[in-house]
């Protein structure tokens, strides 16, 4: 049987998602809850990766047990050995040959910018009170020049594990909702780091003189140096997986 969980997570207190020896990881807290449940060892195979203090909404994942479970119990019973950074919000059955990365089409991820102090937004956004003053449309605009098809080595860190850099951006947009800037970025993947990376170089972008000529600039040197500091990671969180 193949079990698919969706997964919510406050990442501030993690080292990502990803398994990593003496680390206290998503990934590595999930398996284990769901180990002293079934009693055996699991594979648990997320969507993505998320990095240090990143957030989710919508983490997908999935591992295989020999057995039929009640979805009911087990989801009732995982929610309660969890801590109370991560919550369980759906567990279903799903075809043998799914596989929560390699099936995934695309990705999206949102980052909160908070516009005055907030304590009820302080751990999940940054605060940029400058942003109240820039035109949203004119960010719009400057985010469509790296839509599409491109290598965007400038935007990962150096030590990114993968050769292919090329991803098919698919979406970036820019709304103010109360006092919040919330910046939607959508792609087929993404690289290590390439998110916080990608933002903070559109707001570069937008004080400069020609941001078109910029952004070309960047992505030519596919050196993460060429690209402008990344945003923290406390604003930033996985929002939904498509399928």
């Amino acid at each position: 049987m193949n079990y698919l969980l969706k997964i919510k997570y406050d990442g501030a207190n993690f080292a990502g998602w990803q398994i990593q020896p003496s680390q206290r990881t998503v990934q590595g807290t999930i398996t284990k809850a769901i180990e002293t449940l079934l009693k055996e060892r699991v594979n648990l195979i997320g969507s993505g990766r998320t990095d240090a203090g990143v957030h989710a909404w919508g983490q997908v994942a999935n591992f295989r047990f020999k057995e039929k479970l009640n979805l009911e119990k087990f989801i009732y019973s995982l929610n309660s050995i969890l801590p109370d950074e991560i919550a369980i919000s759906n567990v279903s059955a799903v075809a043998e040959e799914f596989h929560a990365r390699y099936d995934a089409r695309s990705r999206s991820y949102v980052y909160l910018f908070s516009l005055s102090k907030n304590p009820f937004y302080n751990k999940f956004s940054y605060r940029v009170e400058f942003l109240s003053n820039y035109d949203l449309n004119k960010l719009n605009e400057i985010s469509r020049f790296l839509l599409g098809k491109k290598d965007f080595s400038s935007f990962a860190r150096n030590k990114t594990e993968v050769k292919n850099k090329v991803c098919d951006l698919q979406k970036i947009h820019w709304r103010k909702q109360g006092d919040l800037i919330i910046a939607l970025v959508e792609a087929d993947r993404f690289l290590h780091g390439m998110v916080k990376s990608l933002l903070g170089t559109i707001l570069k972008a937008y004080n400069e003189s020609s941001p078109a000529s910029y952004l070309t600039e960047v992505l030519k040197a596919k050196d993460r140096q060429a690209a402008a500091q990344a945003l923290p990671s406390r604003g930033l969180c996985l929002f939904k997986v498509k399928y």
